[in-house]
């Protein structure tokens, strides 16, 4: 299964550049779009919304981070419409059960996956979104 698009919400360049390499090597994604956190990702998905090309069809989405951490982006990314087919997975080393239900409360969220990130996981995700 490849996703044309993928975006990738998270502040850490290491995991950025090996989730890349996982991705691409189970080949789940062709294309990247990376955003350092949550404000950067709304300033590039907006324009493609309204443009109405290009959009990620699957956004992987870390909590925290600076600026603007994983739950206000959701907060805005929910407020926007034009979006109904973009599946939100977040991926966070937070493990805990009430990141996790909270997570759960947002319609736009597909999952919730602990990093790391690993090939099964991957497989997994495919599998999910396949249906």
């Amino acid at each position: 299964m490849t996703t044309n698009t993928i975006c990738i919400i998270d502040d850490d360049p290491i995991f950025i550049f090996g989730s890349k390499i996982l991705l691409r090597n189970n080949d789940f994604a062709s294309d990247f779009l990376i955003c350092q956190n949550g404000k950067e990702a709304l300033d590039l998905i907006i324009p493609l919304i309204e443009s109405e090309q290009g959009l990620p069809e699957v956004i992987l989405l870390d909590l925290n981070m600076p600026i603007m951490d994983g739950w206000e982006f959701l907060e805005e990314f929910g407020k926007l419409s034009g979006k109904k087919d973009v599946k939100i997975y977040i991926l966070s080393s937070s493990v805990d059960s009430r990141d996790m239900e909270r997570a759960s409360k947002y319609n736009a969220v597909n999952g919730f996956i602990a990093k790391p990130l690993t090939d099964v996981k991957i497989r997994e995700l495919a599998q999910e979104i396949e249906g």
